[in-house]
């Protein structure tokens, strides 16, 4: 916990965590509110609510990179109002707008949607050494577990309560909120020393976005798949086991575990490989389809959920190590992009999956998913380091690496210099 207690003691982190807490968990909570208005307030089907939550989620990956380049050329402050404004607007007219205008409205909301969770990532990278680094994002990964554990369910309870308009409201002022809050923090997105994103210190894409990046990408796709399935199996199993009241209990023990899994993980004294993560919690997600009722379902998804943080965190650390700090924050959108079209492909394919065999064959599917991205990643970091080309000067950190900084077999990655002088991942 020592290593936690470093990363907390830096100046803003606990206020940026905290921020990110509300912001992501309105995020994450944004889909549900607006199939609740559909499906009541409307009274139209669930397929037309999925086409709503379909159209958000594309435009949230679509935008996630170019906001991030936007945020690397003209400063956060610009971005976050840029995304702020058309989110207060959207949500105040959420229960106004008729289906059609709602359908496009949605997809507009998602391009421009606040870029928490990557400027959060950013400002982690900028404000810590690269020993603190891997229980920091170990940190802002349970914080993404809270965040799914409690914004969901806290949306399904309000509309339970109120209106769906009224629900819609709360979520929309809480990502205002969120991103009022980063702007007024300002956190540092570089470290001083680093390049800013202006034309000298951007260098070409083909300079960074090479084969190490992109197996990281893929694993963040990846797990992201994974994870959306694993949800929709649970569901599957439960439903046939005529036990479905009792998915929200077997979520809630994933999350919990997983936030004990990033917990853990943060203090461990060596980082793994992330290909080595994803792998075995491809491996851990397939068995999870023997059991048939939920107090067995609970105890077996404790295996995925505590490997879910920490192979969550190494994804997020590997896309800061690799990426200059000039681009850094059109990689971080990257990896985001990367992580919604894992949620939104994971359900599909698993729902393929188990309508063509059993439940259980929703988590062969899922951890199937999982184990091909860990492959394909591996394969792809094994590529000569000949091939890629040198980092930009931009991306060095003043501070070398320490001991804790991983190496070329700790995260699965060609040695490759990024970030800090003597840093190799």
């Amino acid at each position: 916990m020592i290593r936690f207690r470093q990363v907390l003691a830096v100046p803003g982190m606990t206020p940026l965590l905290g921020i990110s807490l509300l912001a992501r968990a309105a995020i994450t909570a944004d889909a549900m509110a607006l199939t609740m208005y559909v499906v009541v307030a409307l009274d139209l089907s669930y397929a037309a609510a999925g086409a709503v939550a379909a159209a958000l989620t594309t435009g949230v990956a679509l935008g996630g990179p170019l906001l991030g380049r936007m945020i690397d050329r003209r400063g956060l402050r610009t971005v976050l109002l840029a995304t702020v404004v058309p989110q207060l607007v959207f949500w105040l007219a959420v229960p106004v707008l008729p289906y059609v205008i709602l359908l496009g409205a949605s997809f507009a909301a998602g391009l421009l949607m606040v870029p928490v969770q990557p400027v959060t990532r950013q400002a982690i990278a900028a404000m810590t050494t690269a020993g603190q680094r891997r229980a920091a994002f170990a940190l802002e990964s349970v914080v993404g577990e809270l965040s799914y554990m409690v914004g969901p369910a806290v949306v399904i309870l309000c509309a339970a309560k109120v209106s769906p308009g009224v629900v819609a409201w709360g979520v929309g002022a809480a990502i205002v909120a969120g991103g009022a809050g980063i702007a007024l923090l300002n956190p540092p997105l570089r470290a001083e020393g680093e390049a800013d994103g202006g034309a000298a210190g951007r260098p070409r894409r083909r300079e960074w976005l090479g084969a190490p990046l992109v197996a990281v990408l893929t694993m963040g796709f990846g797990v992201a798949m994974l994870l959306s399935g694993v949800d929709l199996a649970i569901v599957a199993t439960l439903q046939e086991a005529g036990q479905v009241s009792w998915a929200a209990v077997v979520v809630a023990v994933f999350g919990v575990t997983s936030v004990v899994g990033g917990l853990v993980y943060g203090t461990l004294p060596r980082p793994m490989p992330t290909w080595l993560l994803l792998g075995l919690l491809g491996l851990v997600t397939i068995p999870a389809g023997l059991a048939h009722d939920w107090p067995w379902l609970c105890v077996a998804v404790i295996g995925a959920g505590l490997l879910t943080a920490p192979t969550l965190s190494t994804v997020s650390d590997a896309v800061s190590r690799l990426t200059p700090a000039g681009v850094r924050g059109e990689a971080t959108g990257l990896q985001s992009s990367a992580a919604s079209a894992g949620f939104a492909l994971g359900s599909p394919v698993v729902g393929v999956a188990i309508d063509a065999s059993v439940p259980a064959g929703g988590f062969a599917a899922a951890g199937l998913a999982g184990l091909l991205a860990a492959l394909t990643g591996y394969l792809l970091s094994r590529r000569s380091p000949a091939a890629a080309p040198p980092p930009s000067s931009s991306s060095q950190a003043l501070e070398p690496c320490d001991a804790d900084a991983p190496g070329p077999d700790q995260l699965g990655i060609a040695a490759t210099k990024v970030n800090e002088p003597e840093a190799t991942l």
